[in-house]
């Protein structure tokens, strides 16, 4: 099998292993970033329960309307952008399973988002929105998988900024700007690992536990995808070096 085998998913109740490793994931780079989470947790389980009944809309806590809402906005809104910063050959396989994918987790949200009075939808940066010495980012990046890298250490970022937002969850002013800052000077050459501001390093240590969310929808799915197992590979390197194992 293979990531195609994802496009299957169609109910909530199909989703419900999809959303599940992003809750836990919100919750885990939260808690390690020493956040006041409240009840999340309780949310999450809440919203996981809610899904695998097929409960949507008003059957559904507002809070918890919310986070699957978010979660699954973020998750559609991440694939198109997130292929674009990797080479063409890759980026032309993987576009029409992915605006595929990203129509279907839409259309789950779009059932959680009708009764909240307003979300906002992500939009999450493609290469030429990340300028280094007046021009992308990325070109200062060579190989495939330190580019990989570079584009999940954007947009895993963005990816939480959003979704914690959402969550209600308060995130120290000035946090996200500076990891943003420091992560593209990182990745460019222009910072070494030890010159990175401690919470910066430490959120993007957390935020490269997405291997674990790889990991998660590989096993939930039985896709057996080579395509995840680069993934995580590529995560679980780069969280040993944020975390200087």
């Amino acid at each position: 099998m293979s990531v195609f085998s994802l496009l299957r998913a169609r109910t909530p109740a199909d989703f419900a292993d999809w959303f599940e490793p992003g809750g836990a994931y919100l919750l885990r780079v939260a808690e390690g970033m020493g956040l006041h989470t409240g009840d999340l947790a309780g949310v999450i389980d809440e919203a996981e329960t809610a899904m695998r009944s097929g409960r949507t809309g008003a059957d559904v806590a507002p809070a918890v309307n919310r986070l699957i809402a978010a979660d699954l906005y973020a998750d559609a809104a991440f694939g198109l952008p997130f292929i674009e910063w990797t080479p063409v050959w890759y980026e032309l396989a993987l576009t029409a399973p992915t605006t595929y994918a990203e129509w279907r987790l839409r259309r789950v949200a779009d059932r959680y988002a009708a009764e909240i009075d307003h979300l906002s939808v992500p939009r999450f940066s493609r290469p030429g929105d990340v300028i280094s010495r007046g021009a992308p980012a990325v070109e200062s990046v060579s190989g495939f998988a330190d580019r990989f890298a570079f584009a999940d250490a954007i947009l895993h970022l963005e990816w939480f900024d959003y979704v914690a937002t959402e969550a209600g969850l308060d995130l120290p002013p000035g946090l996200i700007d500076e990891a943003r800052s420091q992560t593209v000077g990182y990745y460019v050459g222009e910072l070494e690992m030890g010159e990175l501001d401690p919470s910066v390093r430490r959120l993007q240590y957390l935020l490269f536990t997405d291997d674990e969310w790889v990991r998660a929808i590989d096993e939930r799915y039985g896709l057996g995808s080579s395509l995840f197992s680069v993934w995580e590979r590529v995560c679980r390197r780069e969280r040993e070096r944020f975390g200087g194992a």
